[in-house]
């Protein structure tokens, strides 16, 4: 008996397109001022609500400056404090723990570096995550640095971020100042450096508002009425 030939695909299987690269690009006046604030400053603040784009553009200026190799190395950091009701008990090591806390920003990076480079930045260590606890005693030189989720770090925690930028670095602290998660005895320090730091050489302060909102408009609604 012969062998039945293989049946022939009607059409040959498409090649998979190269994954596009998210453009940094402001969807309003006042992101286009932060993102010359960041360009202009060797340090950053950015206070605004969920969803006016002080994370996402913040994270698309650093890898636009990786991928142009004005940088060797991005940084993100933030305080690991939990929002709402507690997780309880999370394994593993402080990095591994902070991870949940930073899909986010990692989605995002993987937007504007393609989730094989952003991987490959990762294992060799360009990007890291680190956990703010962790960052006591060490210098970046030649690094963006973003501090998310500010609103949730005390003074000292802020004051110790701003002094581990080292040459040709540049450091951007974000932060919705009415969100804050931290309990009743803790005082934020987001408010009092941006005072402290507004009249300095190099620091820009940056407010955006709900007009920003760009992730969805019902936010800006929703914010304003609570």
């Amino acid at each position: 008996m012969s062998r039945k030939k293989p049946l022939t695909p009607l059409t040959p299987a498409k090649k998979k397109a190269p994954p596009t690269k998210k453009v940094l690009k402001p969807k309003s006046r006042n992101q286009a001022d932060y993102i010359k604030a960041m360009n202009n400053s060797d340090v950053t603040f950015c206070s605004g609500p969920a969803g006016s784009g002080k994370t996402a553009l913040s994270v698309g200026l650093a890898c636009q400056y990786l991928l142009e190799e004005r940088i060797d190395k991005i940084v993100i950091t933030r305080p690991v404090v939990e929002s709402g009701r507690g997780l309880g008990f999370l394994p593993g090591t402080l990095t591994e723990k902070i991870l949940p806390y930073l899909i986010p920003i990692i989605e995002e990076m993987k937007l504007y570096l393609t989730p094989d480079t952003f991987n490959m930045a990762k294992s060799k260590n360009i990007i890291e995550l680190c956990p703010l606890e962790y960052m006591r005693g060490r210098n970046f030189h030649k690094t963006f640095m973003i501090l998310d989720e500010a609103q949730n770090a005390t003074y000292e925690q802020i004051k110790m971020f701003l002094t581990r930028i080292g040459i040709d670095s540049k450091a951007v602290i974000n932060g919705d100042v009415t969100q804050t998660d931290l309990p009743e005895n803790c005082i934020g320090g987001l408010d009092d450096c941006m005072y402290r730091l507004s009249d300095i050489n190099g620091v820009s302060l940056c407010r955006l508002t709900p007009t920003d909102i760009v992730r969805n408009k019902i936010i800006a609604d929703i914010i304003a009425r609570l």
